[in-house]
């Protein structure tokens, strides 16, 4: 337990130094994420803030964790360092979704063939036990490139991606620690206590974000975790077993896994590259209902929450009944959230004698001014 707390201390001791000091360095090198049309801020804010998260993680990880009693872990650190320097080029220099594609590929090959992070088991769900080779490979492939992307995506409001991993983080440490896996509880709670530290200048209003290089590692630490805690909690032998772990590791990931396999199968079935921004993820649609950042955020761990509670309750229903269960409940409540979407403020832009300017808008009214009171409000 000792290591435990010292190897979050020094993660999250390490990022907090390191953040400021990106800060500053954003500021003179005007490094800042521009709002858009698509992005809910509306000022300029640095996007470095993976560079603190990663700092903090790979040092208390590497200072903690044996690697000499547990080789894959070099793997795992290799993976990272194509993951963490894949998303700093795409926050410096927009990178191509091929490329980014291309780079998460080579992270979970990595992973699957040297760090032995593979499905080879559906462990009943759907009936199937043991995969053939080809099928586990592209399953676990897909599995891992899903997660990465899970978080990235979801990292479109004010410390909803860090607390959503934060939680995760916990909940993995938590398991691998009861069944004596040191070295994987480490692993998560080392990316814990560097994602405590970042929330401190995360929450709303963000004064950093943390780009593409932390919302992509955090992905991939949690691809590690997820697989090994399905392949680990499913043996009757091991100190805590879990009926239902595809399952329950499904619940633990919920709101950013199932908010990325709905967006992407929305992308594709309308013809478009399942990489492709816009604004139909859960947090636009909370948003759109007239909730603010920090209620997006407690909104959305709220419910993940719930779910691992509901998974953990319900794992003896079985992997299928229990995932049925579970998507009929998040489909049912996105399908309010859509129901019951605020509808969206028109701008009207008119033109005047003087100056071009924005008249305040008003929900679902249009204003037209005429020549008349143009000219009066001109002589106001």
């Amino acid at each position: 337990m000792l290591d435990i707390l010292l190897t979050a201390s020094v993660s999250f001791i390490i990022t907090f130094l390191a953040v400021p000091v990106v800060l500053e360095v954003a500021e003179k090198k005007k490094l800042f994420d521009i709002p858009n049309e698509r992005k809910v801020h509306t000022r300029l804010v640095a996007s470095l803030g993976g560079v603190g998260i990663f700092g903090g993680f790979i040092l208390a990880a590497l200072l903690s964790i044996q690697g000499h009693l547990n080789y894959e872990f070099q793997y795992f650190f290799a993976a990272s360092l194509v993951i963490f320097f894949l998303g700093l080029k795409d926050d410096l220099i927009i990178l191509s979704a091929s490329k980014k594609f291309i780079g998460q590929i080579i992270a979970a090959s990595i992973l699957i063939h040297l760090g032995g992070i593979r499905l080879d088991s559906m462990h009943g769900v759907l009936g199937f036990e043991k995969l053939p080779e080809a099928f586990g490979l592209a399953l676990s492939y897909l599995t891992i490139i899903v997660v990465i992307n899970s978080f990235n995506l979801i990292d479109g409001v004010d410390g909803l991606a860090a607390s959503l991993g934060i939680l995760t983080m916990l909940v993995f440490g938590s398991y691998f620690f009861a069944i004596g896996y040191q070295a994987y509880a480490l692993l998560a709670f080392a990316m814990a206590g560097s994602l405590a530290a970042f929330m401190i200048f995360n929450h709303h209003p963000a004064r950093i974000f943390m780009g593409d290089s932390g919302s992509l590692m955090i992905g991939l630490i949690n691809a590690i975790l997820v697989i090994k805690f399905i392949n680990v909690a499913n043996d009757p032998l091991v100190a805590v077993p879990v009926p239902s772990a595809v399952a329950i590791g499904f619940a633990i990931l919920i709101v950013p896994l199932l908010d990325t396999l709905r967006v992407f199968s929305i992308r594709i079935l309308n013809g478009q590259s399942p990489f492709t921004p816009d604004r139909n993820h859960v947090h636009h649609l909370l948003l759109d209902r007239g909730m603010d950042h920090a209620s997006v955020t407690l909104t959305c761990v709220t419910v993940n929450i719930l779910f691992i509670v509901l998974a953990w309750f319900g794992r003896g229903l079985g992997p299928n009944y229990l995932m049925l269960l579970m998507l009929a409940l998040a489909f049912s409540g996105l399908g309010v959230l859509y129901y019951y979407k605020r509808p969206k403020r028109a701008v009207l832009i008119v033109k005047r004698s003087d100056a071009v300017s924005k008249v305040q808008s008003i929900e679902t009214k249009v204003v037209t001014l005429t020549k008349e009171k143009e000219a009066q409000s001109a002589a106001d």
